[in-house]
């Protein structure tokens, strides 16, 4: 086999986001090699997902690992190979889900950001670490949030959003001495041709209660509605990254892969209820805080499947700036306005209708 023209580290598989990355890798350039770190207790799910993507496992190595462990977990061999041949790094890895453990959120998405900054410093053809973070690392911020900014003294509302603040000031001190790219999401939603997603999981919740949620149970926007919703599908996040990450000028920078003219709360989900030909969630006034009481009411939270926690920024008025992102992507990609996908995401939740709102088990790793 010839040697390829990238070797990838790709952390964090199988969760959607890297299951996505590793397709966008593949498809954009064919002879890649990538090598996925996954948790020990993950190796047969990783497995099975590799088996349903049909991939040429000849560019595959599956590798048990952590990145919460010394040496990524790697036996000694497979780290050499990997400090000796990796030119990429994914670092998708991380704990999102919020009911996890404080302790282990930090592990993972903290020292597991050391840990891999610590694996790059060793690695002789490095050229780019690519670290996966979030737009919500400018937590309870309002107005116009810069690429460039990070600690504006912003208070977070729950562990993800402090941890991956903390991981970016590592990776943003590693930049000193390794090409370094990060990127902020926001929203991730699903495909924008079949609407796939992994977890019905924050937008999620209003979009399934207008679809399935009794007609006699009236859909409740908390507040107003009026400020932006950045919603963000999955395929142009992993096409972005892997857009940035092979153009030599964008290391050492920070972009936020997010929408540039996103629609407000109440247009996005007035958007939702034409294309599934139901009715729009009642608002127009409703105080986020008594709309917060209301869906606690047995039954209401049940139909609506909303987690409280996902109204706690639901009336914020940010707006994420991606000056970095527009140059970085020089008009070869944007990203698509909802309207030309809602309808994608409609039809991928009626396929879904009756399947109960997965929720990840403590201690999984999502991307």
């Amino acid at each position: 086999m010839s040697e390829p023209s990238r070797d990838v580290l790709l952390t964090g598989f199988p969760s959607f986001v890297a299951r996505r990355m590793l397709d966008t890798i593949l498809t954009r350039t064919p002879d890649a090699r990538v090598r996925l770190l996954v948790r020990p207790d993950y190796v047969d799910a990783a497995e099975r997902h590799l088996g349903e993507m049909e991939v040429e496992r000849e560019r595959i190595q599956l590798l048990s690992g952590d990145v919460v462990a010394m040496d990524l977990g790697l036996s000694g061999r497979e780290y050499l190979e990997v400090v000796s041949n990796v030119t990429e790094v994914f670092h998708i890895a991380s704990i999102w889900w919020l009911g996890v453990d404080k302790k282990q959120t930090w592990e993972v998405n903290v020292q597991g950001a050391q840990n891999v900054i610590d694996a790059a410093e060793e690695m002789k053809n490095l050229r780019r670490l690519n670290h996966f973070s979030t737009a919500f690392v400018a937590g309870d911020r309002e107005g116009v949030i810069m690429e460039s900014e990070l600690d504006k003294g912003q208070r977070f509302r729950n562990a993800y959003e402090k941890t991956k603040f903390e991981a970016e000031k590592l990776m943003r001190a590693a930049m000193r001495h390794l090409p370094v790219s990060i990127y902020r999401p926001s929203v991730i939603v699903g495909n924008t041709d079949d609407g796939e997603i992994d977890k019905l999981a924050g937008p999620y919740y209003l979009m399934y209660a207008i679809m399935f949620a009794p007609q006699n149970i009236p859909i409740l926007m908390p507040g107003k509605g009026d400020k932006p919703l950045n919603l963000v599908p999955i395929d142009f996040v992993c096409e972005a990254m892997d857009v940035i990450n092979q153009r030599e000028d964008t290391a050492g920078k920070t972009f936020h892969l997010c929408d540039p003219n996103p629609l407000s709360a109440r247009q996005v989900f007035e958007l939702v209820a034409d294309r599934a030909g139901k009715r729009a969630p009642i608002g127009g006034g409703l105080p986020a805080r008594l709309g917060q009481m209301l869906m606690r009411l047995p039954g209401v939270e049940r139909a609506t499947r909303s987690p409280r926690h996902f109204f706690e920024d639901f009336n914020q008025l940010t707006l994420y700036n991606t000056i970095n992102t527009l140059d970085a992507l020089h008009g070869e990609l944007a990203c698509p306005p909802f309207p030309t996908y809602v309808s994608a995401l409609v039809r991928y939740i009626k396929q879904h209708e009756g399947v109960d709102v997965e929720m990840p088990s403590a201690g999984q790793i999502l991307g």
